[in-house]
């Protein structure tokens, strides 16, 4: 018991960390920096949404410096083809007729990869990418090319400016585990951004993990026990994101044409074990299933017309879920 207690605080100690090293390189932004840490340490892909200049592109590059982990970073335009992400064969001829050829490895091979407006890129090009993010590896010519271990893809996506963008199919949206909203800094915070990034005193984030470290945590999350009533509730709460369903809110058969599949439920109960040993426990409570609701969930509820042109959030969805549930225990 002693040993796991140390491995369970080694494994929370870590985490702390390496959140508070990018809360030295990031001025607030606390509950994104976490809510992508969990989905780092479960081993999954995020999609940030924000406006540009809020520094999704910073945040991403803190995380990897912190983690000591290779940081790839792709600019996602209308022309970008699907061999300038994942590499190409080089055919090489020698001087006396002689033919080699060679794999050139694109930006995909980086452990924490940084897909810089991923809407902007062509169909095939998103699919190319979000191939590699479900299976792990890139076949070019026959021939296939694992990606290096640990890897995650965190893309970006600006929520503002529609024209010339790609939106992700929901299908797609589906196979990142988690989706965060960057909000808006307050004026104190704005004025902390203003000090760092106008004088000498801004900084990196320096290493406070390992790719090992990683990989340690993600296998101890695994081991993080489920109680049959808390996952119960967690599949309650997935349920009612559907509008056929008795039990949803009025909100959702109204607005909601399609609930969350049973990748929902997945992303809640992956991240929940992560938050479950940030909090220094072995089990998951109904706490970390609502505390990973909403970014497991906002972009796999599918808004009909009338809540897309009423500009429903699904935050504001499954907080109506949410309440639901808590009333009906």
């Amino acid at each position: 018991m002693l040993q796991e207690t140390d491995r369970i605080e080694t494994w929370r100690k870590t985490m702390d960390d390496v959140r508070e090293e990018i809360g030295q390189v990031i001025v607030g932004q606390t509950e994104t920096v976490e809510q992508m840490l969990w989905c780092v340490f479960a081993g999954g892909h995020a999609l940030l949404e924000g406006i540009p200049g809020l520094g999704k592109t910073m945040l991403v590059r803190a995380a990897a410096d912190a983690l000591d982990l290779p940081f790839s970073r792709i600019q996602f335009t209308p022309d970008l083809m699907p061999s300038d992400i994942t590499g190409t064969d080089v055919i090489h001829f020698g001087g006396e007729g002689g033919v080699s050829g060679e794999f050139r490895k694109g930006p995909l091979f980086g452990s924490i990869v940084l897909a810089d407006e991923i809407n902007r890129a062509t169909p095939k090009t998103q699919s190319a990418l979000l191939e590699a993010m479900q299976e792990k590896t890139v076949t070019i010519g026959g021939t296939t090319h694992r990606l290096p271990e640990p890897f995650f893809v965190l893309a970006t996506q600006n929520p503002l400016e529609n024209e010339g963008t790609y939106p992700l199919p929901e299908a797609q949206l589906d196979r990142f585990l988690l989706k965060l909203d960057v909000d808006y800094p307050s004026p104190d915070e704005l004025k902390e951004i203003i000090r760092r990034t106008t004088s000498s005193k801004n900084r990196q984030a320096v290493k406070q993990a390992d790719a090992a470290a990683l990989l340690d945590i993600q296998r101890g999350a695994k081991e993080v026990l489920v109680a049959e009533d808390v996952l119960d509730y967690a599949v309650r709460l997935l349920m009612m994101t559907h509008p056929d369903q008795a039990a949803s809110p009025d909100s959702v058969k109204r607005f909601v044409r399609f609930g969350s599949g049973p990748r929902g439920l997945q992303a809640m109960i992956a991240v929940s074990k992560v938050r479950a040993i940030a909090k220094g426990r072995m089990h998951v409570s109904t706490g970390d299933i609502l505390a990973a609701a909403k970014p497991a969930m906002r972009h796999r509820l599918l808004l009909n017309f009338e809540g897309q042109a009423e500009g429903i959030s699904p935050d504001t969805l499954v907080a109506d879920i949410v309440d639901r549930l808590e009333s009906s225990r």
